[in-house]
């Protein structure tokens, strides 16, 4: 949004400019109403409620080399693991946490992980505690195994852009290709799986303009969930030393995705905690729907550096903490119950996309909002 000379937002018309270009670039005094606006809009679809699911790491091996991923092939100063069949049951049987209604499978993209830990685990997982929503984020792998999983008894699937700017994919080597990875989620949402997406948003050198186009594709796909991740530069990457993202930049994404499809499921993620001790809990209050405890064993966790070692772990301790400051309660609903629930909107219907309200509306109730607060 531009500001005038007199103060006020500028009154582009939504034919004149796009209304995602200026979400992404709202200025501090206009964050106040976007975030209220993105929030009311989370509560208008699911309440106070915010789903609660634990991630288990299972192995850091990848075959892919992002630029931007401490995990990257490439990346030799990383202590491999594969974590043992029987410690991953005892974690996920034994000790998970009360608050969690969803598990999710995360590791780098390690085939071999997925055929002899991950689908064995899955399919004993999915018969002890039939309740329990089982997710998996292992990649873009040969689409048979994509069957096994469903079979064994997984019900959703991360798998993330990253960018949807070709060039931008290209430059980071993105995993695989652009095109398989939409092949991919395709495949997997017509098959029956609930999927969901997302981008790292600051990446060097990254336009205004390649972040809307990916916010443009990702609203255009058939998906049940999406998140936005704050660019940290990682240890042992080729962009170790490239500035970090914009946290209220981000936080602006968060607000995006939500006014864009309001029945997604959008995590907050614990890295938003490395900027603000409040990044997590900000992130609820601008449209978030999910958090996320991680139970990957600690002796594991240093060896997992999606950005750096020296990790935040949100435990769920820290994740309950976090909900009640956002003014929220945990929901003692699986998400994948939820987006496979008749009471939520199909993934695949063009209604639920691209603009909740007429972006006329949108953008006029966000200025609205920005200038009523500024002259308070």
């Amino acid at each position: 949004m531009r500001k005038e000379p007199n103060g006020e937002i500028g009154t582009l018309p939504p034919a004149e400019t796009d209304w995602r270009r200026a979400v992404l670039v709202s200025e501090a005094h206009e964050r106040a109403a976007l975030w209220a606006r993105a929030e009311a809009v989370r509560r208008d679809h699911f309440g106070d409620g915010i789903f609660v699911r634990g991630v288990i790491e299972v192995s850091n091996f990848c075959r892919q080399n992002c630029v931007y991923c401490g995990m990257r092939r490439e990346n030799e100063t990383l202590a491999r693991f594969r974590l043992g069949r029987e410690m991953i049951l005892r974690t996920i049987l034994e000790d998970l946490p009360a608050s969690i209604t969803d598990l999710n499978f995360q590791a780098g993209e390690d085939p071999v992980a997925l055929r002899e830990l991950v689908l064995p685990v899955v399919e004993e997982v999915a018969k002890e505690k039939p309740d329990l929503g089982i997710s998996i984020c292992l990649g873009t792998v040969d689409f048979r195994l994509y069957d096994d999983l469903r079979q064994a008894g997984a019900q959703g699937y991360i798998i993330k852009l990253e960018t949807g700017d070709p060039e931008q994919y290209r430059r980071f080597q993105c995993p695989g290709t652009l095109e398989r990875r939409l092949e991919a989620i395709h495949y997997l949402a017509g098959t029956g799986w609930s999927v969901s997406s997302g981008l790292i948003y600051g990446l060097p050198n990254q336009t205004a303009d390649q972040a809307v186009r990916t916010l443009e594709l990702l609203a255009s796909l058939p998906l049940s969930g999406c998140s936005v991740s704050p660019f940290v530069p990682g240890e042992g990457t080729p962009l170790s030393s490239a500035r970090a993202a914009d946290l209220d930049e981000t936080l602006n994404v968060v607000a995006a995705l939500r006014l864009s499809s309001p029945r997604w499921i959008i995590p907050a993620v614990s890295a938003m905690n490395l900027f603000d001790p409040l990044g997590y809990v900000k992130a609820l209050r601008a449209g978030a729907n999910l958090a996320t405890i991680n139970l990957t064993p600690s002796t594991w966790r240093e060896n997992y550096p999606l950005y750096r070692r020296n990790r935040w772990i949100m435990t769920e301790e820290r994740v309950l903490r976090a909900i009640d400051e956002a003014g929220c309660e945990p929901r003692r609903e699986s998400w994948l119950a939820f987006s496979r629930s008749p009471s939520a909107s199909s993934p695949c219907l063009p209604s639920d996309r691209s603009t909740p309200e007429d972006a006329s509306s949108i953008w006029t109730g966000l200025q609205r909002e920005a200038n009523h607060r500024g002259g308070r």
